[in-house]
């Protein structure tokens, strides 16, 4: 994959739907991050701390799972807009006059520094990505040598049966092109991530009505694709909506209408770094003390 943005993601329009949507973690965010957590039975490390990216949008419940599976572990919650920080201070942080919080280890409402957590967990965020191969460096920057990131997107198979109406009515495409987990595996590497295991599955949600299920996408996001509409629609444009919707979207036998969405979910480990060969090397003291590390066994 070309080492550059999406080229059909809008990032003006995912900036302003970071800024505005809603401070809440949508039911599937959760489900999806319930069905990463038992991922974890196979990961052996215990982390000494970890990072959690977005987690008012990722899971609020599952955070709170994850806690108490790493209640030993220092805590960083990662939020980019001051407002979701401040919703993650209220539903994570205990309150200040909590015994249970003066024995507790530190929770940090804040980005990881630099080598700094050895688990780093993102559910359903890099799909939204402007610029996502400089997200993985972020990441891949907050973690220690030997840590590891657990991470979940949504991929091209998303919301297949509506765009199908929409390319049927000659529509605007109703989403952003989502990438393969084959090319965020090839992205992990690029960025100097070792060892990526990929696997996806597909969720088939129902629902009674096309108006809810349009409620729940506009929960869960925005269409990103520099061609979408260009302006407001009106009313008779969601009458129409509506109406090809229920003309035109799959059903299950009990009348349910009917939306897959493609779940991709990574794991990586953060190996130590190569240093090319050449007459003349530099070597950050990080880098050279990290390969010392990695020498002698130590993370």
């Amino acid at each position: 994959m070309p080492n550059d943005r999406p080229p059909t993601l809008d990032p003006i329009a995912v900036a302003r739907w970071q800024r505005v949507a809603p401070a809440a973690s949508p039911w599937l965010h959760e489900e999806v991050a319930q069905r990463m957590q038992d991922r974890l039975q196979w990961i052996k490390l215990q982390p000494q701390a970890w990072a959690h990216w977005g987690a008012v949008r990722g899971g609020l419940q599952a955070h709170r799972q994850l806690a108490e599976k790493y209640s030993n572990a220092t805590c960083f919650v990662a939020e980019a807009q001051k407002q979701y920080a401040q919703v993650a201070i209220d539903k994570i942080a205990m309150p200040w006059w909590n015994p249970k919080r003066w024995r507790a280890p530190a929770l940090h409402v804040e980005a990881p520094p630099a080598a700094s957590v050895d688990m780093l967990w993102a559910n359903m965020a890099l799909h939204e990505a402007a610029d996502p191969q400089a997200l993985l460096a972020r990441w891949h920057e907050a973690l220690h040598v030997g840590g590891f990131l657990m991470f979940s997107c949504l991929g091209p198979d998303s919301a297949r049966e509506l765009r199908a109406v929409y390319q049927a009515l000659g529509w605007p495409p109703a989403g952003h092109e989502l990438t393969d987990m084959h090319d965020w595996g090839d992205m992990l590497v690029q960025t100097g991530f070792s060892e990526p295991v990929m696997d996806m599955e597909r969720i088939t949600l129902t629902y009674e009505t096309p108006q809810r299920m349009l409620q729940e996408l506009r929960e869960l996001g925005r269409n990103f694709h520099p061609g979408r509409f260009p302006a407001l629609r009106g009313r008779m444009w969601r009458a129409r909506l509506l109406q090809a919707l229920t003309q035109h979207l799959p059903r299950q036998a009990d009348g349910r209408f009917t939306l897959t969405f493609e779940v991709i979910y990574g794991h990586a480990l953060k190996a130590p770094p190569k240093i090319r060969v050449s007459a003349q090397s530099a070597v950050s003291v990080q880098d050279m003390r990290a390969m010392l590390q990695g020498s002698r066994g130590g993370s």
